[in-house]
């Protein structure tokens, strides 16, 4: 996995809508950084944000 995950590879990993992973964004639920105009998720933040919901949920 890239250090560094586009919305659409964020998308693929969480089998997420693109509208339900910009809400997880303006929750601040998932962090991201943009370059320019383009938003990217560090894979690491991605990883301990399904860890997250797995130790929610049991």
């Amino acid at each position: 996995m890239p250090a560094a995950l586009t919305v659409p590879e964020v998308m693929a990993a969480l089998r997420l809508s693109r509208s339900k992973v910009y809400d997880l964004i303006r929750s601040r639920a998932l962090p991201s950084f943009t370059i320019g105009r383009c938003r990217r998720f560090d894979a690491a933040d991605v990883t301990a944000y399904m860890r997250q919901r797995i130790e929610e949920n049991y």
